[in-house]
């Protein structure tokens, strides 16, 4: 994901939903920052990591990690659910037909599935 897509996730969930906001404890002590919330969130995500490997990296408990995991996910469901999260349009169809014709996959929508495809320049055992 590119900084600017991830900094817009970031800004939205912290303008609209409630758990992203940072706030202080009782000391005064600021809690933990929307960025770091979000990153332990995309991190889980990404590389399948457990929720107690963010304790190293971000200095998160595996309880919050978890937290941060569900509001994330229902928080990009609630917010971009009718922009991205919808079923494609025949317009939208269409534009990924001729996306996939310029690469050279002709009348494809969805995965490649490479079991057939024949490698040139792939190196064999």
């Amino acid at each position: 994901m590119n900084k600017p897509l991830f900094m817009h996730i970031v800004q939205t969930l912290s303008n609209k939903v409630p758990f992203f906001q940072q706030r202080q404890d009782a000391t005064g002590r600021s809690g933990l920052s929307t960025l770091q919330k979000c990153t332990a969130a995309t991190r889980m995500m990404a590389y399948g990591l457990p929720a107690d490997a963010m304790d190293e990296y971000l200095r998160l408990g595996d309880t919050s990690v978890s937290k941060c995991l569900e509001n994330f996910v229902n928080g990009i469901i609630n917010l971009f659910q009718d922009v991205y999260l919808k079923r494609p349009t025949p317009e939208d169809l269409q534009r990924l037909l001729n996306i996939g014709e310029y690469r050279g996959f002709y009348k494809m929508i969805g995965s490649i599935d490479c079991m057939y495809w024949e490698w040139k320049n792939c190196p064999t055992a």
